[in-house]
Parts: C-alpha cells; structure tokens; sequence
C-alpha cells in the first residue's frame, strides 16, 4: 500500500506494515519534549502513581528533554517555584537532556532540539507545545500534546489512540526573490487555505523550492504549520537534513533518507510558485489575514521583535544586521531582538552582528519566549502597534488586548525599523 511520509512514519512506530489516514494507533515516541510547562506534566505523572505503591518512574530518561524558555529568568516566585520543583524532578529521574538557564546550553525548546541533534528524520517527536510541528523540518512526524497526554507518554513511551492524519502536499517551484523568505512563503500559504485549511491534516512539503530551502527556512514553514491548523509540517528528508545534522547538529551515524511513496494519496495539492510571491505581512488580529506589504498602506509602528522559534536563527540576524548595518533605526521605535539559542547568540556576536544591532539602536535581550506570547519582556502599551517576526498575533498575544500585531520576515522587520512604518525591505529604507 502507498504511503504518504507521515504514514511511513506511524506504521514504523506502531509495529504495522503499513496505516492508512482514519486508521487509530499506538505510536512509539522517540523524543518527549516540554518547557517549563512541565510542572503540571509532573503533577500529571505522580497522580499516575499514586496509591500503587509504585515508585514513579519515567519510561526512558534519555528520551525526555526540558527546556526552561517560556519564561526565563523566572519573573515571578511562581514561576521560580515551579522551575526549582523541574530541575528535582529532573535530577531524581536522571535526565540528560535538560537545558536550564545558561548562557553556554540555553535556548528556546523548538531551536534547542534541532541544534543539539536530538531529532532524527522517520521519529515520533512530541512536545507540550503546538509549535512542535517545527521539528518536521527534519523529517521527523512532530506535534504538541497536552500535559495529560505527555504524563503518559512519560510513563508508557508512546501516544495512545492516534489517529493517522490526511496529508496535504504543497509543491513549491520557482526561485525566491531577494528579499521573499520562508516566512513569506509559509504566511502567503495560510493566507491562501486559511486558518482551518489543514485542520487535523499535516502539511507535506515538496518542490525545487524546497529543496533548495536551508534547514533554517525549513524550520520557519514547519513551525508555522500548525497556524493553518495543521497536526504537523514535515519535508522529506535530503541532503541538506543530513548536512545540518552532521555539520550543525554533530551527529554521529546513518542518517535515514526516506520520502513518500509516489502513488501515495493525498487530501489536496497547493502549488506555489515562490517567484511570484512578494514580501508580506499577516495583519490584526488572524495569522490567515495575510497581505503584499505593497498593500498594507502606512502603517506606524511602535516596537519591532526579530527572533522568536520562528525567526530568531542565525540567517535572520545576519539579515536583520545587514540593513541596519550603518544606520539608525527611526526615533520612536523600540526594536528587540531575542536570538533563539545562547549558541546562535554567540555566533551572531562572533560574526559582528549584534554590534551592528546595537549600535543601529536595537536591544539584544537574551533567548526565551516570553515576548512572543506576552508573559516576560517587551509587553505592549495601549493602542500600540508591533510588527514581529513571530508566529501568532490574535488580540492579546503580546500582553495587550489593546494592541495590534502584525507577522513579518525579518527583512521586514529590519526595513521597517529604519522608516518607522511597515516597509517593503526591496523599496523602502533611509
């Protein structure tokens, strides 16, 4: 029987020969991912125990990786609380893969993993976090639980009753344009289906295009699956994978090189030729009201965020550098730039980037999360407009109701910090 990658994936895990969209499974994990949302995963894990007399113990500790990024350092006692309750949970069931707050291992959980090499193409990965789905840039089939599901996950190994998703494949063809990046690619494609138009399905991704993607674009398009409501992103694994593995990620052995098979069934196939495509922004207050920067009009903005899991890798800062490199960022713009791991952080600072950052009149903040969703750092005022190169900008994502945020590529965020308002990085600037 043919099948579509996430198929392959899911007979593997499960045992079987072969599955097919609709059929329930019990699929073996291979990594089980949270932050600091662990904290109610342990609650989850212990009631899981409790009056068996049994001591609580997870099913593979080298399996398990937590990362501290939501919220980091702690804003709060709570929230301190909670991370001291995970690191003794983490030291008692023996650990590895656990990055707290340094600055020589920290980062935030959707770079950490890649970068560290703990996904593989062909796995299971699951993570108490919807944008989970980023790790199907690696080939792996990649998507969030809840804190209910990962205690069992912790305890069992795998996921129980899965239900094996329809796949839509997107066929990427042509060239980017200079300034046209993953980001615009992958908002231009939710635009187009919308929001729901990859509910419970997972989005496949094939093409030149793709191809020709670094696993870094790669990584932006996968984590941004889930906002066309998809259960997870996945490219097949190819030369690039292996590259980024070995030279990036250092690691050690075969690296599985498979696709779907070529009479595999699909839900739906969207083709996009990405040298059509322009600059974008997805505006106030749905991911899917997407439009060409030409369109938007002038746009005032008061704070500008490069970085995120979305945007904040090391292509993103050099891009957002070489614009800004002498010249000053617009009187009455806050620009803040979080890079997505201590690792990029210190290359970006090798490289010269973040001076060329700073002295354009940016704020280096530390890698970490809490800005993107409005919990730690960067709260907007009323009335106030960001343009961020993160992934959600319902009412509220960034601390204030009262806001507006628009998603952009950092080549926009850039080009935009120089003028003030939203800027086409290929026409405006000073």
């Amino acid at each position: 029987m043919a099948m579509t990658m996430v198929e392959k994936i899911l007979a593997q895990a499960s045992g079987q020969k072969a599955v097919k969209a609709g059929e329930v499974i019990e699929p073996k994990v291979s990594l089980a991912m949270s932050h600091e949302n662990a904290a109610l995963v342990i609650n989850q894990f212990m009631e899981i125990y409790k009056d068996t007399g049994l001591k609580p113990k997870v099913w593979a500790p080298d399996k398990i990786a937590i990362i501290f990024d939501h919220r980091v350092p702690a804003e709060s006692a709570k929230t301190a609380t909670n991370q001291k309750k995970i690191r003794e949970f983490v030291a008692a069931q023996k650990i590895k893969k656990f990055h707290d707050i340094r600055g020589d291992e920290g980062g935030i959980c959707h770079q950490i993993l890649p970068e560290n090499g703990y996904v593989l193409p062909g796995t299971v990965v699951v993570g108490t976090d919807s944008h989970t789905t980023s790790h199907g840039a690696l080939g792996a089939f990649s998507f969030g639980i809840g804190a209910t599901e990962m205690a069992s996950v912790w305890a069992l190994g795998r996921v129980l009753n899965v239900e094996v998703p329809k796949t839509i494949k997107v066929v990427a063809k042509g060239r980017f344009g200079r300034y046209v990046l993953p980001k615009d690619f992958i908002l231009y494609l939710i635009g187009k289906i919308s929001a729901e138009g990859a509910n419970f399905k997972v989005l496949e991704y094939h093409g030149p295009a793709i191809e020709k993607m670094p696993t870094s674009g790669r990584l932006t398009v996968a984590n941004m699956s889930v906002e066309a409501g998809a259960t997870s992103g996945i490219f097949p694994p190819d030369k690039e994978t292996q590259r980024y593995l070995k030279e990036e990620a250092k690691v050690k052995g075969s690296i599985d090189i498979f696709g779907p098979d070529p009479e595999a069934e699909y839900d739906q196939v969207v083709e996009i030729d990405v040298s059509q495509l322009e600059p974008v922004v997805a505006c106030p207050h749905t991911v899917d009201n997407v439009k060409p920067v030409s369109q938007v009009g002038r746009v005032r903005v008061n704070q500008i965020v490069i970085g995120s899991c979305t945007n904040g890798r090391l292509d993103d800062l050099a891009m957002a550098a070489r614009i800004l490199k002498g010249k000053k960022i617009s009187r009455g713009v806050r620009m803040l730039i979080f890079p997505a791991s201590f690792r990029i952080y210190q290359q970006a600072l090798q490289l010269g980037y973040l001076a060329d950052l700073i002295k354009a009149g940016a704020v280096i903040m530390n890698p970490g999360c809490g800005c993107c969703l409005g919990v730690h750092e960067g709260a907007l005022g009323d009335n106030e407009v960001a343009l961020s190169t993160t992934n959600r900008n319902f009412k509220g994502r960034m601390g204030n109701p009262k806001a507006e945020v628009y998603l952009c590529s950092p080549a926009v965020a850039a080009a935009s910090a120089l003028t003030g308002y939203i800027t086409d990085p290929g026409k405006g600037g000073k």
